[in-house]
This record gives C-alpha cells, structure tokens and sequence, in this order.
C-alpha cells in the first residue's frame, strides 16, 4: 500500500502540549520537517513553540529544537530579523540542520542576515567584539573557516573588510601570498560605500602586506601600488619607496613615478620631491631625474609629441562647418572655435587658423576672447613655447591697456589660454607668479576674467596661499565677470582641501552679493573645495541643498557629486534621484541628473538602465541632464546601451535636449571605429547633416559641432576619460568635465573640456629617458582600431547634356545640305564625332583591362576596383598587426598588446591591467570589444624599457622634426612694456569684423 501524503500537522502540534518532556522533543523534530509544507499552520502556535525554547524545565537539545523551529516558521513568515535571533538561540541544531538536504535556501539566507548584523554589530562597537553575541561571532568565524578551506578567499575578503576584520585578510593573505587579493580587496575599499577614515585604514594596512615591486617579477601590482599612494596622498609611505627602489631598481622607480604624476595631485608630488635626498652620491643623477619626472612636465612634454607626430585631423570637416556656420554670429563662431581647439588638441597644429584669418576677423567681444583662449588647448602642455605663442595677445607688462578697440577681450582669452597651457602643473612656477601679478595689476573685468580663469586652471590643486587671496581680492571688488572667474578659482586652487574657513568665506559671500555669475563661481568653487571629501562635506552640502536660492542648491549638487566622485555611493545616489524629480528649479534637476555621471562612471555600464526612465521625462532640463550624464560616465566606452538611449534623443522636440545628445554621442563614441562601433558611420553623417541645414535650430548645430570635435578630439589620438590609467581618480578629468558642463551659463568655459583628454598610445622610454625603437603586437583585426576613414568631400553634380529640339523644317533642311555636300565629296560628320567621343566616355568607366585585382579597404571591407571578369578578389584581413613605438593604442586594444618574449625591450610592467577577452586569438568580435570597452581599461602611457642588450648599440626615435608636422609659426618676440605690436593673428582678432583680412599670415 502507498502511503497516504500527510495533510495536517495538527497530530504534531497537540504533541506539543503533552507533559512528558521526550514527547515534546519528538513532536518538535517532526514539526521541524513539516515546516516546510505546513507553517502557516504551525504559526498558530508560535507562541507555545517560543516558551518551550524559553523553558528551563527541559533539556538543552529540546530548546535547541524550539528555537530552530520557531526560527523556520519565522523565515518562511518573511520575519528575517526573528528568524536569526532563534537561529543563533538554536546552536548545534542550526549547524546540524544546515548540513540537511532541503535546507539550503533558508541556510543561506540565515547567513546572510548573521553577515549582515555582525557587520553593523562591529561598525557600531568600532571593531570592537566584546558586546557581541558569542554565537554570531561563532558562526561568521565558521563562515571565515569554511571560505578559506574551500578556496573562496574573494569571498573571505570581502567578508572581512565589511565586518572590519583586516586580521582575516591578513591570513588569508599568508597562506597565499597572492597579491591579486590585495588588489581586489584596495578595489573594493575604493570602489564601494566605506567611510573615508576607514579608506585610510584600510589602505595603510594593505600597503604593509604588498612586497616591494622588482623587474624580475614584472611587478604585476605595482597599478595597485599606484592607485593606493594616489590615494593617500602620502608623501610618508610614497618617498621611503621611491628611495628603497634606488639605486638596484631605478627602472621601477622612474616607472612608480611617471604613474604618480597620472592621478597625483599637485601639492603631493611637490611634498615628494622635496622630501627626497638632495645630495646621496651616485644615487644624485637618479633622485633628480624622479625629481624632473615629478614635477610632471616631462610627461606632458611626451604626449605632446606624441600627439604632435600622429596628428590626424581632418582639416575637411573643419571647412564643411566654416562654410556652413554664418562667422558673423557669435554662437557659430565660438561653436568653430571649439571644434578647431579640441580637434586640434594638444598638436599645436594652427594651420586651420593662418589659412582662416578672414573667419579670424568676425571674432568680436567674448566670441574673440574664446578664440584667443582657444590657443590654449591647441598648445596644452607646450610650455616652452607658450609665452611666445600668446605674447602678441597678452596685456602690456606695465598693467595699461590697449588702446586698440577689443584688446581686452583677446588679452583676457590670452591668459586664460596660458592656464589651460600648464593645466595642473602650473603650480609653484613662472607662469603661475605672472597671472597672479598680472590679475592684480589688471584694470579690466574682462582681463581679470582670464587671468583668474588662467590661474585656477594652472594652479589646480596646488594649494598656494598667495594666489588664494589675490583671487579673494578680485572677488571682493563684486565685479560680476571677474567675480565669477575668482569663485570658479578660489575652488580649484583649493580643491579637495575642505577648509572650513574657506567654505565659511565662500558661502557667506555668496548669500550677501547680488550677482548671479558671483553666486554662481562660488557655488561650484565650493564643490571643488570638498572634492573627494565624502562623509565630510555631508554638513555643507546639507546646507547648500537647504538654500532658497536655487543656485546655492544647484552648488549643492555638485558638492555631493564630486565628494562621493567615483564611489557609487548608494545614499549619494538616492539623494541625486530624488532632487531630480523632486527641486522646483529646472537648473537643479539637470544638475542633478548629470551629476550622477560623477558618481558612477567607473561602472558605466549601469548609468544606462538608472537613466533610461529620466531620459523620457516630461522635462525637458532632466532629458538634457541625462544626455550628458550618459556621455559623461560612458565616454570613451563605445557603450551600444547608452548610444541607443541617445540616438532618439538627437530627434527630441527641444533643441537643447537635442544639443546634449549630440555632445554626448561625440564623448562615447571618440576613438571606435566603424568595425567596432555599428552606429559610427550613421552618427558622424548626422553630425554633417545638421551642422550643414541651415533651417536647423543654432543649439542643435551649436551641440553638433562639439560632438563632431569630441569624437575627432586631439587629432584622433586621445580618449575622454574620467579614470587614469592605474585606476586612480583623473581629478583633472573631473575637475575638467564639472567646468564644462558650466558652457550652458558661459560658452569659454567649454575650454576646460580638454583637461579630460587622455592621449592613448604607448611611448616607450630607455633608462635615459630616450625613445628607442622597438615594436609590439595587436592581437586583433587592424579595422577594429583603425583610424576613421577621412571625409570626402561632396561630389560636384554635372550638368547632363539635353537633346536639343529639331523642327521638322530644319530637318529639311540639313537634309537637303547633306545631299548637296555628298554630291561635292564632303560629308558632314558633326553626328559621327560625337558619336565617337561618347564611346570614348563610356569606355573609361568600363573596367581596366589590366588584370590587376583591387584592394580591400581594413575599414569597410570596400574594394577599390574590380578585375576584367567584375569579380573581386577577396582578401582576408588580418588578425594581428605589429605597431612601433609612439603609436596610437585605444583603451580597449591594450588588452589584446603583446610583446615578443625575444624583443631586445621589455616593459617593468604589464601594459595592461587586464587581460584580452577569451574569444579566441586575434579573434575580436563587437560583443567581447563592448564587454572589454565598458570599463576603461588602463595600459600603456608611458612605460619604462629594460634593456635586454644593454652592450648594444641603441637605435632612437628620431623626435625632431616631428612627422608630417604643418609649418610652425614664426617665434613673436614677448610684448615690450606699454606697446604690444599686433600682427597676424592678433590683428585679425582685433580688427574687429568690419576690416579687410590681412594679406599674409604673420606673428
């Protein structure tokens, strides 16, 4: 007989009730495997169950089987917090029965929750286990126990750095000796919700257990390294280890040196350098060439030349948007001036300027001060030229003004221009003494604009006292031009200090000043201020969000976004959502949509689905805050999820909403290429169609422009990108995108754009800091990170031939002329030579009888001409490439770069920090490139070479003269005191619309 299925648990439940204690023990086992199927039963009795667990009548193992009981009825009534108090109650029972098939799910979710409460159980004791529950401590350390015994030490790790047990990483640590752990655990802390104090502790902890890097070991941690001092900031951890590595490893050391420089911030590399030896005999020449690489000009000296010889910008789309945008309007101009500057980036390359100066002359008032500080992004990081580049703008050197009509304005772009020059490493310098002596001398608004503007952007970080208060000065004139330049100042000089005295100053100010621009520099200026602060800019930022005026709040946006920059902070997210729904200013709301790029843009892969709803909005300010917070997060990643939300928005009924996708497609999909990228080739012949219709909104050609100059930027050899490539931070990339999301108030402000330009290709340097030749592989097809295809230019229609009416009298005619010159011997052949030369035309469009079989294009596949036959010879494309030295490398093609283990030059560290996606050699289809393109990743830069033959002679890269570099211009004598000569260029600016052009070009 089959047995009958049990349809009641009553039987067990009156057991419950019986005096004899052995019948109440039977009765809870049977119930506990009942559990499953009948607790909503079982639940009736709840309370019986409890005060048999509570009963000191029976024996242990009998409250042990009430506890566990009473905690299975709770989890299957969802009560999580009862079920693991009974749980922890149930003691041997509960590990007995976790061992029972059936068990699993609620098992797991047990312990989970005793996870959970013991990780608040710590935080609240301070890491402190005494107040805490024996049996929870019992089972997280079995929990420890089993991770390690079966292999899980991610698991275990993550574990303890929750529950703040760095006692366990550190033996989990000693029975592996992995690094990999230390760097998964230093990503962790970094990347997710930890206090900053804890970051610290953290920090200081894991940099005690990683070993000392060597060139033997090709110091696979040693990005981990770097993201850690980064960001500690450290000169006491950072200088011992630069010292330890000299004289055996100065290889490592240069290395650990130029990856400082990528992510450091300024006053941090100055505190290494002078705390390193001053005299240490041999070791001298080594310490002062850390100290020349610290000082982080010989690294921007590098990629200048990098992006100068591979300059591959294409002059036609600069023409097509010179003949299709009217010069005479200021938005079209400056919209040109922004697309020359970013496409040209970097390269020093003026030659659309001195073959434009007729478009130059339009330039009036602010439009000129934006092409004046244009030159500043064109020469970013020329140092040594760039004083004689602006000299024939920059004010006199006594402090006068220029009679010239519009002098200020291009006086002012000239300054402002010098500080986008030495961005970031202007500090302490030459330049950074002469903007603030000439902001001080300055008589005009306009040029006390630029100079603040130029000394905020060249002193970024470097916390210099004295130029703080020349800039707290300019503020206190409560001029609004100068004024609002000073705030944005005041802000980076200070950046990431959180000077309360500062902040008190700044906010004050901004509540008794009746500028809007005042208010307005000071409320981002703050922002700067608590940059990377996090938990401590919680009071100020509660304040600003607090304010009536909605500028004040919309500061507040931005204090909370980069104070939590890169951390993906849950509450800071929370609290960005909910302004953007919820704030009665349209400012605020978009702020605070396009401030969530800020926070999350190291995981950009999520930053699609949390705006999907926003971009559909009813509003249109958050509809815009979400184009640009998915360009910003998702710059450079080539991301098809976040494309796809923006390729309908370029067709939105508002044309602002339309300019910020427009922008926001140029930041993704900057250096894909058209095998890469399916919506490539479709997004850059929107861009020439809309700034080409002249019926279309100026915002939406305005946003075309600037997307066409993104995704071309810096000659088509730099990414957009808000990490640097050891992982770190790019606070100058932050900093850089934070300013220009401000072009919506102030078109110059866009300028700062270029600071988030990374120059991607690897620049191989000997231990003499000399390029030498050597070459590399790319394991994957050459189209999928090829250059794109040039423009062309439009095919010029032909005018067809009409037949010509014939009367039939006429006929007649010439029939009667054609018999009579017949009779005479002459025929007339008009018809026949034209018959004979339209054979001639359809015989050269015919095939070439040669035989020779056309080329496939690495782009497209196209072929260039068919063969006799018409068939195509189809050849197949590699799946490799060598590549030199000074070459272009995409973030997503490091990870597919080897180097031959025979090559005479070897890396003192990886290339990459990830691997290439295992999708077979050389085999690189669209999916694993978006997969490996979705986070940046880190590689190349510059690399310090080891030398396998050092016997041998060496053959260098020739880097002068630069390769297909345009003529430069002629050095300009520096302005003379109380007469600045303007010639050329800056008498076209000067000269105002209504002159002639000048004949020639000169400086």
């Amino acid at each position: 007989m089959v047995a009958r299925p049990q349809s009641s648990a009553a039987g067990a439940i009156a057991l419950l009730e019986e005096p004899e204690p052995i019948l109440k023990e039977h009765a809870l086992k049977v119930l506990i495997s009942l559990v499953p199927q009948f607790w909503a039963e079982i639940s009736e009795y709840i309370a019986l169950i409890e005060s048999l667990y509570e009963s000191k009548e029976l024996s242990q193992d009998t409250r042990s089987s009430a506890a566990l009981l009473a905690s299975k009825v709770y989890y299957y009534l969802e009560e999580y917090d009862e079920a693991l108090s009974f749980a922890l109650g149930a003691g041997n029972a509960f590990e007995t029965d976790s061992r029972t098939p059936g068990s699993e799910e609620y098992v797991e979710t047990i312990i989970s929750k005793a996870i959970d409460q013991y990780i608040q159980a710590r935080s609240e004791e301070a890491g402190n286990d005494k107040n805490i529950d024996s049996q929870l401590r019992n089972i997280i350390e079995g929990i420890f126990r089993h991770c390690i015994e079966q292999g899980e030490y991610r698991q275990a790790v993550g574990i303890a750095l929750e529950s703040h047990r760095l006692d366990v990483i550190e033996q989990v640590y000693s029975q592996t000796n992995d690094t990999s752990l230390l760097s998964y655990a230093m990503e962790a802390v970094l990347d997710n919700n930890f206090s900053l104090s804890y970051r610290d502790e953290v920090l200081n902890f894991l940099y005690r257990l990683f070993p000392s890097p060597t060139t033997d070991s090709k110091s696979p941690h040693i990005h981990s390294l770097t993201r850690l001092l980064v960001t500690l900031s450290s000169p006491s951890l950072t200088t011992p280890l630069l010292v330890s590595l000299v004289p055996g490893e100065k290889l490592l050391a240069y290395q650990l040196a130029f990856d400082l420089v990528e992510g450091g911030a300024q006053d941090f590399l100055e505190s290494v350098r002078n705390e390193l030896p001053e005299e240490d005999g041999d070791s001298k020449p080594i310490f002062d060439t850390i100290r020349k690489i610290l000082s982080g000009q010989e690294s921007v000296k590098l990629y200048l030349e990098f992006l100068k010889r591979n300059n591959k910008t294409d002059l036609l789309i600069l023409k097509n948007t010179k003949d299709s945008l009217e010069p005479r309007s200021s938005v079209y101009h400056s919209a040109l001036s922004f697309q020359n500057a970013f496409m040209h980036a970097g390269t020093t390359s003026d030659i659309f300027l001195r073959e434009n100066l007729e478009w130059l002359n339009f330039a009036s008032n602010w439009s000129k001060f934006t092409t004046t500080a244009a030159l500043g992004v064109i020469h970013k990081g020329n140092f040594e030229q760039g004083m004689i580049i602006l000299g024939p703008y920059l004010p006199n050197q006594d402090g006068s003004q220029s009679t010239l009509p519009g002098a200020a304005y291009s006086e002012g772009g000239a300054l402002y221009a010098l500080g986008l020059i030495h961005a970031g490493v202007g500090s302490g310098n030459t330049v950074e003494n002469y903007l603030r002596e000439t902001l001080k001398a300055a008589q005009g608004e306009v040029v006390q604009h630029g100079a603040a503007l130029g000394l905020g952007v060249a002193g970024m970080g470097g916390r210099n006292q004295e130029a703080y208060d020349d800039l707290k000065q300019t503020l206190f004139t409560d001029s609004a031009v100068a004024g609002e330049a000073a705030g944005y100042a005041i802000g980076l000089i200070m950046l990431g200090t959180a000077d309360s005295a500062c902040s008190a100053e700044m906010l004050q100010y901004a509540r008794e000043t009746q500028h809007e621009k005042i208010i307005r520099g000071l409320a981002i200026g703050l922002a700067f201020l608590y940059y990377g602060r996090q938990e401590e800019s919680d009071e100020i930022t509660e304040q600003l969000l607090a304010e009536k005026d909605p500028i004040l709040r919309y500061g507040g946006v931005y204090t909370l976004a980069l104070a939590y920059a890169g951390t993906s902070n849950n509450d800071a997210v929370r609290k960005l959502l909910h302004i953007a729904v919820s704030d009665t200013s349209d400012d605020v709301r978009r702020a605070a949509v396009t401030s969530l790029a800020f926070l999350l843009f190291k995981n950009p892969t999520q930053v699609p689905r949390i705006v999907q709803l926003l971009s559909e909005s009813y509003n249109p300010h958050v509809r815009c805050g979400a184009t640009l917070a998915l360009g910003i997060a998702c710059a450079g990643t080539g991301l098809q999820d976040a494309v796809d939300i923006l390729e309908p928005m370029t067709k939105d009924s508002v044309d602002f909403v339309r300019q910020g996708a427009f922008i926001a497609l140029g930041m993704i999909l900057v250096q894909q290429s058209e095998a890469s990228s399916s919506s490539m080739a479709s997004t850059r012949a929107l861009y020439a169609k809309i700034v080409a219709d002249k019926h279309e909104d100026p915002m939406a050609r305005f946003g075309a422009a600037l997307g066409q100059s993104f995704i071309d930027a810096g000659g088509r050899n730099v990414t957009i990108s808000l990490q640097s490539r050891a992982g770190t931070k790019n606070t100058s990339a932050i900093v850089g995108m934070v300013m220009f999301c401000q072009f919506w108030y102030w078109y110059p402000l866009a300028h700062c754009a270029c600071l988030a330009f990374e120059p991607t290709g690897i620049i191989g340097l000997n231990e003499d800091l000399k390029v030498p030749q050597f070459d590399f592989i790319s394991n994957a097809r050459p189209s999928l990170f090829a250059y794109p295809p040039s423009a062309k230019a439009p095919k010029k229609e032909v005018a067809t031939k009409v037949a010509t009416a014939v009367l039939s009298t006429t006929a007649k005619v010439k029939a009667r002329e054609r018999k009579k010159a017949a009779a005479e011997g002459e025929a007339m052949d008009t018809d026949e030579k034209e018959k004979k030369e339209n054979d001639v035309e359809m015989k050269s469009d015919e095939p070439s009888s040669s035989g020779q079989h056309g080329d496939v294009s690495p782009i497209n596949g196209s072929i260039s001409n068919l063969p006799e036959d018409g068939k195509a010879s189809k050849r197949k494309e590699p799946t490799s490439e060598n590549l030199s030295n000074f070459s272009r490398v995409t973030p997503a093609q490091f990870a597919y770069i080897t180097l031959s283990p025979d090559s005479r030059y070897q890396p003192v560290r990886p290339v990459s920090t990830r691997s290439a996606p295992a999708s077979g050699k050389g085999k690189v289809g669209k999916a694993s490139l978006s997969a490996s393109s979705s986070k940046y990743a880190g590689g190349g830069g510059i690399l310090m070479l080891l030398d396998q033959k050092p016997d041998e002679p060496a053959e260098l890269v020739d880097l002068q003269p630069p390769a297909q570099q345009a003529p430069a211009e002629q050095a300009a004598p520096a302005p003379a005191p109380g007469a600045t000569p303007r010639t050329g260029w800056a008498a076209a600016l000067e000269a105002g619309p209504e002159a002639e052009p000048p004949s020639s070009f000169e400086v």
